[in-house]
């Protein structure tokens, strides 16, 4: 049986995944939300990255409140994802109903959110380590869920990890998909298979994830029909003299300089044509940022070759406030149409380029929101189409009504983490779960899952490398062989360290300066 305290833990590895965890687990636990707890500082491992060593925890902060700026990469204790709900004080106290804690890592890799991301999530400050740290997290903690909120080689990674360790109790084990799934789909869903509950977002992505599993004979019954988490806000209110447009640029959508450019110069164009607007260039990220998508050609960049109307600006932020204030929300497929949809926003899907796969608005066929620049500029707005908006797990506000909530935890029939929570209750009441089995094995892909394992330093059966392994000196299980192997640990790490440091610079800052200079 778990403990009485239900123990969550969420592994990102962007920022936007980890939004989708944090807030994945907020939904899964007991009402009300809560809080996120310090993550132990995971031990030096053989053949692994440095210890995590954690600095003063941060007090947690109340619900709602943005955790507080950090170093990049800093290895600190993890800060709240939000005490839970009204009343309760800044370390959680007061929070009815069955204690829940969340603890929160993020992987060390091409994407590891920087403070600022982390910041502007709101949901306190993970801990950085590497997969081999988390896996031994798990086993040390035993936690009692596990939110693996990463993309789909590395969830197939932590589930043969977590098979491997074998613990005396293993957790529930939840993944899913952080937006719109529009290409991909079965590599991703096959790599998320052996996941105790995988998450749809809505009914229509529910039917194509079984028809996936059923169709290669795989066992379905792990997808359950949930939302986007971040679904809700408050509902669109048009105010008289504002009309605020809101272009939601996407990191690698659509790909060529000339297509990002041609988008930006229609852009700039509508804001000229509408002197009355306040027209907004909404980025996901900062220069030298990276999302869960690389950016070869950031729009900051591109934009300083065209002279910008006084009505047009770049912004950054929190999508949810920005939101707030939009008027009529413009992409080429960003998931953001949905949240925007979801809160009565007018809404358009972009035509120019075309519908095509390779953009991912053809996920918008049959919605009613496809439409044109040349439609735009001459005022018209789409009208979404009810039944697919139903389809897609989007509830409009009605006329002059609240906001509907979809995705809030404990309440209603229309709760849609109803059924999610259920399974994970079920789950956790049985007296043991089955061993977890990923529909990827040594003997189903014996070219495919090697290579995938060992991208996180994990071998062909799923278990980390061992001390004494082949290829290191010292006889394991004598004091010379635990000295030597020490020394060499210290060194490796030392090493290892330095490497990824210099990696991350060459990305963030190097690799865009060479870029720029390419282009004189």
């Amino acid at each position: 049986m778990p403990s009485p305290t239900l123990r969550i833990a969420v592994v990102a590895d962007s920022d936007t995944r980890w939004k989708w965890g944090a807030l994945t687990a907020r939904r899964l636990a007991p009402a009300p939300a809560p809080p996120l707890s310090p993550a132990p500082s995971p031990a030096p491992l053989p053949s692994s990255s440095p210890s995590t060593a954690s600095a003063p925890a941060p007090a947690p902060l109340p619900h709602g409140a943005a955790a507080g700026p950090a170093r990049a990469g800093a290895k600190e204790a993890a800060g709240p994802v939000g005490a839970g709900g009204e009343g309760a004080g800044a370390d959680g106290a007061g929070v009815p109903g069955p204690d829940a804690v969340v603890t929160g890592y993020v992987l060390r890799g091409r994407a590891t959110p920087t403070a600022r991301q982390i910041a502007e999530a709101g949901l306190g400050t993970p801990r950085e380590v590497t997969g081999a740290e988390f896996l031994r997290a798990v086993r040390e903690e035993a936690y009692d869920v596990v939110v693996l909120a990463l993309v789909g080689g590395a969830v197939q990674a932590m589930l043969h990890g977590l098979a491997a360790a074998a613990p005396r109790r293993r957790p529930v084990v939840v993944t899913g998909y952080v937006g719109v799934v529009y290409e991909k789909l079965a590599d991703g869903l096959l790599l998320r298979h052996g996941a105790d509950l995988v998450l749809a977002n809505s009914p229509y992505d529910a039917r194509r994830f079984r028809a996936v599993y059923e169709g290669v004979g795989a066992d379905p019954s792990a997808v359950v029909r949930a939302a986007l988490p971040f679904l809700g806000g408050a509902p669109h209110r048009p105010v008289p003299g504002r009309h605020t447009v809101v272009f939601a640029a996407q990191p690698s959508v659509p790909a060529t300089r000339a297509d990002r450019m041609y988008l930006l110069r229609r852009l700039a164009a509508h804001a000229r044509l509408h002197p009355d607007r306040e027209v907004l260039l909404k980025l996901r990220s900062k220069p030298g940022e990276h999302t869960t998508h690389i950016e070869e050609l950031p729009y900051q960049r591109l934009a300083r070759s065209l002279p910008p109307p006084p009505n047009l600006r770049l912004v950054y932020g929190n999508m949810g406030r920005v939101l707030d204030v939009t008027d009529l929300l413009v992409t080429v497929s960003s998931t953001a149409a949905l949240e925007a949809l979801h809160r009565g926003v007018p809404t358009a899907v972009l035509t120019d380029l075309g519908v095509r796969e390779a953009l991912g608005n053809h996920h918008f066929i049959g919605s009613g929101l496809l439409t044109s620049w040349d439609r735009l500029d001459a005022g018209d707005e789409p009208v979404p189409d009810p039944a697919w908006l139903a389809d897609q797990g989007v509830s409009p506000p009605a006329p002059g009504g609240p906001a509907p909530d979809a995705v809030a935890a404990g309440g209603g029939a229309d709760d849609a983490f109803a059924e999610a929570r259920a399974r994970v209750a079920a789950l956790l009441a049985r007296d043991a779960l089955p061993p977890i089995a990923p529909y990827y094995t040594r003997a189903s892909a014996p070219g495919y899952l090697p290579g995938i394992l060992a991208r996180h330093r994990l071998d062909a059966s799923g278990t980390e490398p061992v001390p004494g392994a082949p290829g290191t000196s010292g006889t394991p299980g004598t004091r010379a062989g635990r000295g030597a192997g020490r020394v060499r640990r210290v060194l490796r790490d030392a090493a290892r360290e330095a490497a990824r440091g210099a990696y991350r610079h060459g990305v963030q800052h190097v690799a865009p300066v060479i870029r720029r200079l390419g282009e004189l």
